[in-house]
């Protein structure tokens, strides 16, 4: 069976996208681990799936490169606004998409019938230890201090509907991520369901830098909730405003936490990498597949 799919970025994350609206398509953790192999330069962080919904204008679901099906994601939000607009599955420049974290507002703005920016409300930031989850006795894990190797960060645990936790360092560049990222993420004691990580560094009471380390990936370029986890957090801590620019290796986003509703705003461009075409089935139609997307794989 051939997919046709397409790659879009949003500032760091690359998702491969498609329209599943009349819910054709069958073994999805097994599509999603085959359509995003980083073995044949196809990789992405993930697959997401465009379907009806009763409840709002669409339906996401979002599957990780492994398989499993996550709940939400910033950046993949944001992106799929982007898709949803140019492929012409619905006329609005403000609709709703039904994930597994709940329903989200998305709005696109457009210039000359193409989409400029995207403006994604992730919903309300959830700082429960009991539904994060953290081993904890107490309700909200923020500003703790834990032994992370050879040093010791004031760590704070936030979901939004996939698990994050940041510590504030002095400098980001020149910190190791990798080290102690990987330590973060593993800490099972800490983190039973593992987490992802979120070191960040304020510039200014407007202005913050991050690096995301990925849970099961490694470092990113960008993470759309791992900018806005940075954000809540550094208001929550009094570090900063509700309203912040947060550089990331890909590129700077808009985060704004409304005081009245308590949702969390992100905004930011999203890109079309490339649209194509693969068969589902590893075999010869696979390797046509990947010579006409990348020339040929070693």
């Amino acid at each position: 069976m051939r997919i046709n799919f397409t790659k879009m970025q949003a500032f760091g994350n690359d998702y491969i996208y498609i329209n599943n609206m009349d819910d054709s398509l069958i073994n999805l953790p097994e599509l999603a681990r085959f359509l995003t192999d980083r073995h044949f330069a196809i990789g992405s962080d993930g697959m997401v799936l465009i379907c009806s919904s009763d409840k709002a204008d669409f339906r996401m679901r979002i599957f990780n490169p492994d398989g499993s099906e996550g709940e939400m994601c910033g950046n993949a939000i944001r992106s799929v606004a982007k898709y949803v607009y140019d492929h012409k599955l619905t006329d609005k420049e403000e609709f709703l998409v039904e994930t597994l974290g709940g329903i989200k507002t998305l709005k696109v703005f457009v210039e000359n019938g193409v989409v400029v920016n995207i403006c994604a409300n992730i919903g309300q930031p959830c700082l429960d230890t009991a539904v994060i989850p953290v081993v904890s006795g107490l309700h909200e894990f923020v500003e703790q201090p834990v032994t992370v190797g050879d040093i010791e960060l004031k760590v704070s645990a936030l979901s939004w509907g996939n698990p994050h936790c940041v510590a504030f360092i002095n400098d980001v560049m020149a910190f190791d991520v990798h080290k102690y990222g990987k330590i973060l993420e593993n800490m099972r004691e800490l983190f039973p369901n593992r987490t992802n990580v979120t070191f960040a560094q304020i510039v200014n009471d407007k202005y913050i830098k991050i690096r995301e380390w990925e849970r099961g990936t490694g470092e990113t370029i960008g993470c759309g909730t791992g900018c806005a986890t940075a954000a809540v957090i550094a208001a929550i801590t009094g570090r900063c405003g509700r309203d912040v620019t947060v550089e990331q290796i890909g590129g700077n986003l808009s985060i704004r936490w409304d005081e009245a509703s308590n949702e969390v705003f992100m905004t930011g461009p999203s890109y079309t990498v490339f649209e194509s075409s693969i068969e589902t089935t590893p075999g010869p139609g696979y390797e046509e597949s990947c010579k006409h997307i990348c020339g040929g794989c070693a």
